[in-house]
């Protein structure tokens, strides 16, 4: 929502936007730009101050040149406390119609607004709209989900109340406990590491055992699950037993069934001399294993090791039966994470680009995933050779492409992956491969095609001069921060020059380029916004110590250059992804 209030700004140039939903009593501005305090800190304003609700209560837009002359709201305590004189508001809309709020431009200063410039706010009230619209669905679609896995769970725990109640009353304040640390400890669990590393503090008390392992079925073996913080003597030893190795776990995996050898002389009755030796290296006496069962399948053992001998009665094996079941579906939530993450993180990779080879101009890349494994993004970078001009000669011009898909998820993630390859065929289909018509051509498609795709990107090409060092960069911007251009001097420029976002809801638009000149050693540098947009930053500031890095930097290897810019301006933790991309024409043009 910020985005969309910062674009308003740049589109409208106004120095305060803010989208605004307005509720009984208050109006809140989930997406702002340029609102002082305390109102942005708060992200709320009272109705008394609310220029939008004149837009809710009629549904249409209001464009006012200067609020202290219209009847309507000359007495409105806003023009005052916020400096509002020249307003200008479009409709938000769920979709079926009905207003939820505004998106609103706002001058300090009487304005009379340009004539393209209610159209343009229009434009972007309209995929701030479809935004709001995906964003009610989900939180619908989580609502309803967290309700049905409420219900599931009261009448999970009601089942094993009446099972077990018998049981229950013979357990003691441990085994209470062991289970309510369970529910609580393992409900939120993210990944088989995070599983693993609350299983070591989950068994308290007295009988607590002295090792905990956790291992998981794989093909034809059993796999352990490693501590990731603490070594252990166990799992340095044995990592990966063969599914018809003679050990307690995997017969627990091979009969599908709990497995209790309660002494040693049980071990070296029932199982092989290398089983036997390698519990007796561990110093265990007494052990438990208990299939970890998922929705579908047998998805692991959970191995509880005493050192000395230990009497599992039915009470404390009921308890632990019980706890094991909590495992299993952190186990199984965790495995469906963490395919989910390396599929995407995988996809997403082997999207990016192997930059073409050039003996003309230097090129690099740099991709930096957010912390959060769970924060796919849809950031990529593209740059490939245009054909030759004539069968068989040199590679064609250079085009060069940066983009950010909307969205931190797979779709994210697989919506990357098709809008890229859409631009490229686009571009390759269109000579002479202007990235205007290209990116043109992308937008009719994105509005006929059922592709919920938007986001920025810039889309670029670059050309060597005829009978000239010189090179001429040709671009199309759509939305994205602006490219700069650092000379061989060290001056840098931005190229702010840019057109309205790509969204299917905005419908084509006729794209526009522009060309520039690059003199001998030249450097562009794209990126994301990831780079230079933080939390409790000025995305402004930051732009211009990005500025001032390119210009102190910028004559270094193109790979230092990326990795110096990167490690400056990102966070340790970044919460976004980062991609840059660079290219330097040469100092000398090679012929």
């Amino acid at each position: 929502m910020d985005r969309f209030a910062r674009l308003v700004s740049r589109m409208l140039r106004v120095p305060v936007a803010f989208v605004s939903l307005v509720e009984e009593g208050r109006q809140i501005l989930p997406g702002l730009f340029g609102l002082p305090e305390p109102w942005a800190g708060s992200r709320t304003l009272p109705l008394s101050h609310s220029l939008c609700r004149y837009v809710m209560a009629s549904g249409q837009p209001l464009i006012v040149p200067d609020a202290r002359a219209d009847e309507r709201l000359r007495t409105d305590p806003a023009i005052g406390d916020l400096g509002i004189v020249a307003y200008a508001g479009m409709p938000l809309t769920d979709g079926d119609g009905i207003v939820l709020g505004a998106l609103c431009a706002i001058d300090h200063e009487p304005r009379t607004w340009g004539e393209g410039e209610p159209a343009d706010l229009e434009d972007l009230a309209a995929a701030c709209s479809a935004e709001l619209c995906l964003r009610i669905l989900s939180a619908r679609s989580r609502s309803a989900q967290k309700v049905l896995e409420t219900a599931r769970a009261a009448a999970e725990r009601a089942r094993n109340h009446a099972e077990h109640l018998e049981q229950e009353a013979q357990l003691g304040m441990d085994h209470a406990e062991l289970l309510l640390r369970a529910s609580e400890e393992l409900a939120q669990t993210s990944g088989l590491e995070d599983v693993r590393r609350r299983l070591r503090d989950l068994f308290v008390g007295a009988g607590k055992p002295s090792y905990v392992g956790l291992l998981i079925v794989g093909e034809d073996e059993l796999h352990r699950v490693p501590d990731p913080d603490i070594a252990h003597a166990v799992e340095r030893a044995v990592l990966t037993l063969p599914a018809d190795a003679a050990f307690p776990s995997t017969q627990a995996m091979r009969e599908r069934r709990t497995v209790f050898v309660p002494d040693r002389e049980a071990l070296v009755a029932g199982y092989s001399p290398e089983a036997v030796g390698f519990f007796d290296r561990m110093g265990f006496a007494t052990v438990l294993c208990l299939p970890l069962w998922g929705s579908r399948a047998l998805l692991g053992v959970l191995a509880i090791c005493w050192t000395k001998r230990h009497e599992v009665n039915v009470a404390e094996r009921a308890t632990l039966t019980a706890a094991s079941g909590y495992i299993a579906q952190a186990v199984e939530r965790a495995l469906y994470l963490d395919e989910r993450i390396s599929v995407a993180r995988q996809l997403q990779e082997a999207m990016l680009t192997d930059l073409p080879l050039t003996d003309h101009v230097e090129i690099s890349a740099l991709y930096q995933p957010a912390a959060d494994d769970h924060m796919i993004g849809g950031d990529w970078y593209d740059a490939y050779h245009l054909p030759p001009a004539s069968s068989g000669g040199a590679p064609g011009a250079l085009m060069v492409t940066v983009g950010d898909i909307t969205g931190h998820d797979m779709h994210a993630a697989t919506i990357m992956g098709q809008i890229r390859s859409m631009l490229r065929q686009a571009t390759l289909n269109h000579p002479p491969y202007s990235p205007a018509a290209a990116l043109t051509a992308l937008d009719t498609a994105c509005s006929v095609l059922p592709i919920e795709a938007g986001g920025t990107l810039v889309h670029a090409r670059l050309d060597p001069t005829a009978d000239s060092p010189d090179w001429t960069l040709t671009w199309s911007n759509a939305g994205h921060p602006p490219p700069l251009i650092r000379a061989h001097d060290g001056h840098v420029t931005q190229l702010v020059e840019h057109d309205m976002l790509f969204h299917r809801a905005l419908g084509p638009c006729d794209r526009t380029e522009h060309r520039r000149r690059l003199p001998p050693g030249s450097t562009l540098l794209l990126y994301t916004d990831g780079l230079v947009e933080r939390r409790g930053h000025d995305m402004y500031a930051t732009v211009a110590q990005l500025v001032d890095l390119l210009a102190r930097l910028g004559d270094r290897p193109l790979d230092e250059l990326l990795h110096r810019i990167s490690n400056r301006l990102t966070d340790p933790s970044p919460e976004d992804d980062v991609v840059l991309l660079a290219v330097r024409t040469p100092v000398i043009a090679q012929r």
